[in-house]
């Protein structure tokens, strides 16, 4: 660099030593890399740019949610009276939505149409889990306006009369539940949803037909057979909204069939980038979302879209609303209504567990969440209130709860500002099982929070005297705890099957016939009152490209079940089984809908053999067993 300026005695700078001599370059010695450095870096390059691609889809994700969600929230003016009847959603607690799926005509003019759909459902972070309850379109009940008129009528005049916040308003009433959001659905949008995702996998228990050609009947028509199969938008929607000759209940069953297949359809496509933008187009057009408090988000449509996407197969229970009676005019007892809305708010997430547990003749035993009895517990008073710890003690205690009082010498009243508590607090210990514990108990009172006991000793560790479960009882807590939903375990009960093989054999000889490809297997054993259908004993079809066997049969109710033989191995409906069993040598798949199997599933030798309960699974889990256990391989 040379040196400043020095003045001489003739006031020059001097250039520093050798400047104009030839310049030598010096270099440090290459450090040689090791092979593990060399793999860290690459590694390390790799990651960075993966993180870098996640990052920008997951912005342009959002942003491409925002803009989908502002198109959501451009709300019909019917819509947008009922947004404000909506309660205000709590982030990362359990909110409950309404849908409401709807037929308005061209016909129709400014009449709103009918509701054809009502069901409510329930996303729980905490238990992570999804709920649905069903009302059918018949039931009565008090309908309910925003002007405060009611009258007794039919679920679905709510909305005819008052629009969806007439809708709203009497499911509000029926249940005593809050409803965060409200979703709306036009059939159209129906069809189209089910079309751009290339139509929805089904399996359509009996024979379908209505023929209006002739005139004279107001149903529409229907041509569906038996079988699992891909159905369009418009099949789709005749065959949920069919009921010629059954009732709303298997109505009912048919919705929550379908909307099973929409969750496995909507797996199977996010995978390809081109079908979300497409989805979104056709929900744009058809669908309106209200959020209680005002617009819903980009950020809270992808929240719940990535929840649904990896929720696990037992965690998406439907709830059914039990002793329903009637044909056009159903109703039942409110007793019925309440127990649904309790299995609704607390869904049993271990009843598949404990379903194959009696089945096979196990102990009943939980993996997940700890019963009651297995749940220690101490409850401090941290509202003033004279009694408030006993009182809730003795109520979990009559619940089943193992109550523990706090140490010798100390009273049950909670420290420093757990004194003043204003909402009831569940503190979960690090014991197994005691977060899942914390989160069951949080149900038991009308607003609770669960977090982890701390830590560092400020009273409430020395309180717990050691308890799984440490409950503050506030000051918003009414003194009543929420009713639970009962144990629907079914009880154990021989199976109800006679002998079938000469009865399906010239069946099993019919599809032998068309040379399916792969081994079939005969039904030796069937329901007991059960006959083989005598419009549609088997039939033959193709099954994306390969040939599949099914077998119908109608039991004494008119109620249909099926066998289903194929060997495609990776069918929508074989994703996300629920247990599986070696029973004798042979594996099967359980699949549960709640405390009831709805299909097992025998793999063997490269083929699947399904069978299929009724649309209300009527089946007991033991027949459905015996059945599978009975398809023998069928020889010459």
């Amino acid at each position: 660099m040379g040196r400043v300026a020095v003045v001489n005695g003739g006031g020059r700078a001097v250039l520093p030593p050798g400047v104009l001599s030839p310049v030598q370059r010096y270099q440090q010695p290459e450090r040689k890399r090791s092979v593990v450095r060399t793999v860290g870096r690459i590694l390390f390059i790799l990651l960075a740019s993966c993180v870098a691609v996640v990052a920008g889809i997951a912005g342009g994700a959002y942003l491409y949610a925002d803009e989908n969600a502002a198109a959501f929230s451009s709300l019909s003016d019917r819509t947008k009276i009922a947004q404000e009847h909506l309660n205000l959603p709590t982030p990362g607690k359990p909110a409950n939505a309404l849908l409401i799926g709807y037929d308005h005509r061209p016909e129709d003019g400014s009449f709103p149409g009918r509701s054809d759909t009502v069901m409510l459902m329930r996303a729980d972070p905490q238990n992570n889990s999804i709920t649905l309850l069903s009302f059918p379109r018949d039931l009565n009940v008090e309908v309910r306006c925003p002007n405060g008129g009611a009258s007794i009528g039919k679920i679905n005049s709510a909305y005819a009369f008052c629009g969806p916040a007439g809708t709203l308003e009497t499911v509000r009433g029926l249940t005593g539940l809050k409803i965060h959001y409200l979703i709306t659905v036009n059939f159209q949008g129906f069809r189209d949803i089910v079309d751009r995702l290339g139509g929805v996998w089904i399996d359509v228990d009996r024979r379908y037909l209505n023929d209006n050609s002739q005139g004279g009947d107001t149903y529409a028509t229907i041509n569906l057979r038996p079988g699992y199969q891909k159905l369009t938008g418009s099949q789709a929607l005749d065959f949920v909204r069919f009921r010629h000759t059954d009732s709303d209940l298997f109505r009912l069953a048919r919705q929550q069939q379908f909307v099973k297949a929409i969750k496995q359809a909507v797996n199977h496509k996010v995978t390809n980038p081109g079908t979300v933008p497409s989805i979104f187009k056709v929900l744009r057009k058809n669908v309106e979302i209200g959020q209680g408090g005002g617009a819903i988000s980009g950020t809270t449509l992808l929240r719940y879209a990535f929840f649904v996407y990896g929720l696990p197969s037992g965690n998406f229970v439907q709830v059914k609303l039990e002793g329903l009676t009637g044909t056009n005019d159903l109703v039942t007892d409110p007793s019925n209504i309440q127990a649904a809305v309790n299995e609704f708010q607390n869904p049993d997430t271990d009843a598949p567990e404990k379903a194959t547990a009696v089945v096979l003749h196990r102990k009943v035993r939980t993996t997940r969440t700890p019963t009651p009895k297995h749940t220690s517990v101490v409850v401090l008073n941290g509202n003033g209130i004279a009694g408030a710890a006993a009182n809730t003690s003795y109520a979990l205690a009559q619940k089943g709860y193992a109550v523990k009082s706090p140490p010798e010498g100390f009273q049950a009243n909670a420290p420093g500002k757990w004194g003043r508590a204003f909402r009831t607090q569940v503190f979960f210990s690090k014991a197994k099982g005691a977060r899942l514990a914390a989160v069951k108990m949080v149900g038991l009172f009308n607003s609770a929070d669960a977090k982890p006991l701390p830590s560092v000793d400020t009273g409430l560790l020395t309180l717990s005297n050691g308890a799984m479960l440490t409950v503050v009882v506030g000051q918003n807590f009414t003194g009543d705890l929420t009713p639970t939903a009962p144990d629907r375990t079914p009880p154990r009960e021989p199976p109800n099957v006679r002998s079938g093989k000469a009865e399906t054999l010239p069946a099993a000889r019919g599809a032998r016939a068309w040379k399916v490809g792969f081994p079939l297997q005969i039904p030796t054993v069937i329901e007991r009152s059960s006959v083989i259908d005598s419009e549609a004993p088997f039939r033959v079809y193709k099954l994306d490209d390969r040939k599949t066997v099914r077998f119908t049969f109608r039991t004494g109710s008119n109620e249909y079940w099926g066998i289903q033989e194929t060997d495609w191995d990776d069918a929508p409906a074989l994703e996300g089984e629920n247990l599986s069993e070696a029973i004798q040598g042979r594996q099967y798949d359980f699949y549960y809908s709640g405390p009831h199997l709805h299909m097992v599933v025998l793999n063997r030798k490269g083929a699947t053999y399904w069978v299929v309960n009724t649309l209300l699974d009527r089946l007991s889990n033991e027949t459905m067993l015996a059945i599978a256990k009975g398809l023998k391989p069928f020889r010459k």
